[in-house]
């Protein structure tokens, strides 16, 4: 979750933004607890119609996990995890490395609990016939709406986040396996750097000789 003092449709408010799992963009007050806004993070998203404003999900029918596999999207993985998400003031948009992608979800009877045994009742498994993708995102943290995207060529494993800098980069992990970089207000790219493993951190900076 990313804390942010931002004007949000007019108004100066302490805000909450948080990339979720679940496939919704949420931003909240974080003074009052109250929900602004859960618009869509990704394009395949099935198992809610929307967040209600007082923030509980309406779910859409056959959405739950069976005996038999539902198929429902996001993936047990998430339309986003726990890799760094960025918030940019210059450009006021946020950044979300996303994962387009479903799995089929089973339930089971669940077992009597014993220590040290898993405890699941279900689980997920990869659909043969879904072709996941990473996307890098920016968003518009007043309407949700996608201001531009970078489509991503990889097996949709890396768990890498973003960095916005003050100089108008966006850095991000790509999915090829690719320390990149783009323009922060465009998504134009501008930089990348091969890696020999997929990427499982986020972007870091620092200062050196009073240098970023």
């Amino acid at each position: 979750m990313l804390l942010v003092d931002a004007v949000w449709r007019g108004q100066p408010r302490k805000l909450v933004l948080q990339a979720n799992r679940n496939g919704f963009l949420y931003v909240l007050d974080r003074a009052n607890g109250k929900m602004l806004m859960a618009t869509p993070l990704v394009k395949k998203l099935t198992w809610a119609k929307e967040i209600a404003p007082e923030g509980r999900p309406v779910m859409n029918p056959n959405s739950v996990p069976t005996k038999e596999g539902a198929l429902i999207c996001p993936a047990v993985e998430g339309a986003a995890n726990f890799f760094s998400t960025s918030f940019n003031p210059a450009t006021r948009l946020f950044y979300v490395n996303t994962l387009e992608r479903c799995a089929i979800y089973t339930k089971q009877a669940t077992p009597e609990w014993e220590v040290g045994r898993n405890y699941y009742g279900g689980g997920g498994r990869r659909d043969p016939n879904d072709q996941p993708q990473k996307f890098l995102r920016a968003f518009n943290i007043e309407t949700g709406k996608v201001v531009w995207d970078i489509p991503q060529d990889g097996p949709g494993d890396t768990w890498t986040g973003t960095l916005t800098t003050a100089g108008g980069l966006m850095v991000y992990g790509d999915d090829a396996g690719l320390l990149a970089a783009a323009d922060a207000s465009t998504g134009r790219k501008l930089w990348s750097f091969p890696f020999n493993d997929p990427l499982h951190t986020s972007p870091m900076t620092y200062m050196f000789d009073n240098k970023q």
